[in-house]
């Protein structure tokens, strides 16, 4: 190549393919970090599940709860390691680093709830032969998508005693598995008139749980009963119990290396768990001490608008990083609070579309993420004219640059389609208030919200290298 090829080449950008670019030592790292993550996403298909898999984590890496700091009024140091639960769903990852909190923190936060379905309070019924739950679904999810689908169910009963009774049921083999039924395509006549936003309506989302009635001669709905029965027998439960009852409806497929060169793994919840895990590795094999703050945050609501006590659109991160400052200070001052919030670095770590092959005419190709090409860091989100959106600015973009290139960390950008096709949102601009320097990078998917995602384990790789050398930055 002539001197002239070559600095006609240096002048361009193109992203590509990572695994023209990845080391060997670093392709053998990939392959560990993503069987390790298959395993905790197999494991965590609820909010509560991903949360307590996450503390497992964290208590094996010799974090403790800063809660135990907080009874004994014992102060943090540089290189403590500490996590904060809230409500057993949102959970921060803490460890202190050299400077004072007030110098800002460097955080990474995703979100650990999913689409799926809800059971309703009052769910119970049966029909025709059969006994079925009521459903209202969660977040953007294609409803069409989620019949014949072999589902399971994971939650929570709570006694009014505050006795809570676990239950998780579909993802053994020997378990059984529940679906939800479509009409045949001979019957189907109505269903085709309508388009595929309306052709199955939310209310019929209704799993269907059994259909042998109940030996009990006087009841009115034997098969209902003998359900009852069932789960009365099982986990000591009754019907009035579902009032205060947390129970997901959740695909009960496993996660599975996906293509003939097992490139890409094909599960339910990689939006956000692929971001939320990688982050919380990054976090745990930080080594030594960081010069700020590393924070990661595992947070609930995002598919709903980050709303509730759980979300980021409450007041828990203020107040987490308030008792953190209480512990690490000499004093507690308000003042360095806002400080502590203002000078701190962001990356907000959700997922990205990738540029789909079956459906090119909804994204602008130069601007699209593909897989495989690296983590994929969005300027901005939001809808059409960028509502929602926080769009990080130039200078944050630059350091975020330096600190990829610095470390090898292979990285693309990408848009969330076409500018009027649609859009979305994260937890960026809930942070960006605060006057930190906020941005979103993560890991892209095919089929988003599907009851099965898919994820490239390159990307997934360097999602978890680019947030560990974020930790480590010393700006």
């Amino acid at each position: 190549m002539s001197k002239k090829e070559e600095k006609k080449k240096s002048l361009s950008y193109e992203a590509k393919n990572g695994y023209e670019l990845i080391s060997d030592k670093d392709l053998k790292k990939c392959d560990e970090l993503n069987k390790a993550y298959m395993d905790f996403l197999g494991k965590a298909k609820t909010e509560r599940e991903s949360h307590d898999e996450a503390v497992e984590l964290l208590e094996k890496a010799g974090f403790t709860d800063m809660e135990i700091n907080k009874r004994n009024g014992k102060k943090l140091k540089p290189g403590d390691r500490v996590y904060y639960s809230c409500e057993g769903k949102t959970l921060m990852a803490i460890v202190v680093g050299k400077k004072p909190l007030e110098a800002g923190m460097h955080i990474v936060g995703g979100h650990t709830d999913a689409p799926r379905l809800d059971v309703k309070q009052n769910p119970l019924y049966e029909s025709t032969g059969v006994a079925l739950m009521d459903t209202h679904y969660y977040g953007g999810i294609k409803k069409y998508q989620w019949l014949t689908v072999p589902l399971a169910i994971h939650g929570v009963f709570v006694k009014p005693d505050g006795k809570k009774i676990s239950i998780s049921v579909g993802e053994d083999p020997e378990d059984p598995v529940f679906c939800i039924t479509d009409i045949l395509p001979h019957l189907a006549a109505d269903q085709y008139k309508n388009n595929i936003g309306t052709a199955v309506p939310g209310e019929s989302l209704d799993v269907t749980v059994g259909s042998i009635p109940s030996k009990d001669k006087e009841a009115k709905q034997k098969i209902k009963e003998n359900l009852l029965e069932i789960l009365n027998k099982k986990y000591s439960v009754t019907e009035e119990d579902f009032l205060s009852a947390e129970l997901e409806v959740v695909p009960a497929a496993k996660p599975r290396d996906c293509g003939f060169d097992r490139s890409m793994i094909l599960a339910y919840g990689h939006d956000d768990r692929v971001c939320s895990y990688t982050a919380l590795k990054a976090l745990i094999d930080v080594k030594g001490t960081p010069e700020y703050t590393s924070v990661v945050l595992l947070c609930d609501k995002e598919e709903i608008g980050s709303v509730g006590s759980t979300g980021m659109a409450s007041n828990f991160f203020e107040n987490a990083s308030a008792e953190l400052l209480a512990l690490t200070a000499d004093e507690y001052c308000e003042l360095s609070l806002k400080r502590a919030m203002s000078n701190s670095w962001m990356l907000s770590a959700d997922v990205n579309a990738l540029m789909d092959p079956l459906f090119p005419s909804a994204f602008e190709a130069k601007n699209a993420s593909k897989i495989n090409h690296g983590v994929c860091i969005t300027k901005f989100t939001g809808a059409r004219g960028k509502a929602g959106s926080s769009d990080a600015s130039a200078e944050f973009m630059a350091h975020i640059r330096r600190i990829f290139a610095k470390n090898e960390v292979i990285w693309q950008s990408g848009e969330l389609g076409k500018v009027d096709q649609g859009g979305g949102g994260t937890i960026a601009y809930l942070m960006a208030r605060y006057g930190m320097k906020v941005v979103d990078c993560g890991v892209g998917l095919f089929s988003m919200h599907a009851p099965q995602e898919v994820a490239g384990k390159l990307d997934i790789y360097m999602a978890y290298k680019g947030y560990n050398a974020f930790f480590m930055d010393k700006r």
